[in-house]
């Protein structure tokens, strides 16, 4: 038994969808900006639940804005770059101020 490959009705709306969309590789540094942002983003997330304990919190708020940051700024997205030297620069003064 041998599987038809079924064939897609090119519509006007898919064609112009098909012609607008660039498929590109990612370079280098942006799969590793992604990467790092990833795991930033979960340094970030878990950081609350451990504020009290210690400080750990503030350690891992400033070690997820490290990793996190040079994803926004390959990416350009210059709001998440200013909260993330915001974060930096809050619990930097907070541990070390």
């Amino acid at each position: 038994m041998r599987k038809t490959k079924k064939t897609i009705k090119k519509t006007i709306g898919r064609r112009i969808g098909e012609w607008s969309v660039f498929n590109r590789r990612l370079t280098a540094a942006e799969r590793i900006g992604n990467r790092m942002g990833y795991m930033g983003s979960a340094f970030i997330m878990m950081s609350p639940y451990l504020l009290p304990y210690d400080s750990m919190g503030a350690y891992t708020y400033l070690c997820g804005a490290v990793l996190s940051l040079p994803q926004v700024w390959l990416a350009k997205q210059w709001n998440l770059v200013v909260i993330n030297f915001n974060l930096l620069i809050g619990y930097g003064l907070y541990l070390f101020g």
